[in-house]
């Protein structure tokens, strides 16, 4: 059984550049909400952006957020300020719904 009902996979899916990704964006004029769930293990490298929130609705991340490591787990929220350095490990079985404080951060996926 999917772990997003068909409302939000009526959305469109998001172009995200990771492996085992299947993701679908929620668009506004201010910001995006993204659902994503991963099939695969995934290695995130160190980068920064504007603020993340999340709050994790299956499995297990490994997020390192300026220098600290944290692993969250389902009902765990987790919030990344704007510019902070962040990189970690997500593990296949992961879903998230994810709130970017950001307009543009990923288009749709043609």
């Amino acid at each position: 059984m999917p772990i997003f009902p068909q409302p939000i996979r009526n959305l469109p899916e998001a172009d995200i550049p990771l492996k085992g990704i299947t993701a679908y964006l929620s668009q506004s004029e201010t910001h995006q909400i993204i659902f994503m769930e991963f099939s695969e293990d995934v290695d995130l490298p160190e980068h920064a952006h504007e603020g993340q929130w999340g709050i994790v609705l299956e499995g297990k991340i490994d997020l390192i957020i300026d220098g600290q490591k944290q692993t969250f787990t389902k009902g765990d929220r987790y919030f990344i300020p704007e510019g902070a350095a962040h990189s970690g490990k997500i593990y296949a079985g992961y879903a998230d719904m994810t709130y970017f404080d950001q307009k543009a951060r990923y288009k749709v996926k043609r």
